[in-house]
């Protein structure tokens, strides 16, 4: 039910386009701007091309989608965005560190991820994975085990805090973290945890726990 009415209500929150063209994604917009694309075939044979256009509101400093329809302006929304597009809809939804969703969903309740621009950030990581794909394997594993590491961290020193508080400690017990970090290693985890979390975003990968607790 509550999933059913935030997703009616991302649909409303969804403007008409002002029809200008879209335009070319260039190299220094890596880590500000996404790009994705979704051709679709339509009636008698002819292909459609949508394009989903993320970057940051200048104004409002929140993150917009916006929907192109063969290379023009055809809508736009906050995110989280539910687009209505021929056959389905387009979901969009934003993480800290970029996005965690951008799919296809067919009325049937099919879906797919929307293809990358080649040349953004996401668009090459994608590559990387085509042409390499046990090296991208080994990259997508290695961000996990940085992002588990630091979540433990974060919550041995959470649990020692919480049971260091007054009046706490006496009926629980204090509790020691046995893994003792100084100030520059701390950092650096941190660090770890932010780099980590971004490879997975340029995947559009997310988990609730591990890259809602880095973000």
């Amino acid at each position: 039910m509550l999933k059913e009415w935030r997703h009616r209500r991302a649909v409303q929150r969804v403007k008409p386009g002002d029809g200008r063209p879209l335009k070319r994604f260039r190299w220094w917009q890596n880590f500000s701007r996404g790009l994705f694309y979704l051709p679709l075939a339509a009636d008698g044979g002819r292909q459609t091309v949508y394009a989903v256009d993320v970057r940051e509101d200048k104004s409002s400093g929140e993150k917009k989608g916006h929907l192109y329809l063969d290379g023009r302006h055809h809508a736009e929304s906050k995110l989280p965005a539910v687009f209505p597009v021929q056959g389905g809809t387009v979901e969009v939804k934003a993480s800290t560190f970029g996005l965690k969703r951008c799919h296809y969903v067919t009325a049937e309740g099919a879906e797919r991820q929307l293809a990358p621009d080649p040349r953004s950030a996401e668009g090459k990581r994608a590559r990387l994975h085509r042409r390499h794909p046990t090296l991208s394997r080994w990259v997508g594993g290695v961000a996990v085990f940085v992002l588990v590491v630091s979540l433990a961290v974060l919550l041995l020193q959470l649990l020692e805090q919480v049971t260091r508080a007054d009046g706490l400690g006496q009926h629980t017990g204090v509790f020691t973290s046995p893994v003792e970090l100084s100030a520059w290693a701390n950092t650096a985890i941190g660090f770890g945890a932010a780099v980590a979390s971004t490879e997975r975003a340029l995947r559009l990968r997310y988990h609730w726990l591990l890259d809602g607790g880095a973000g």
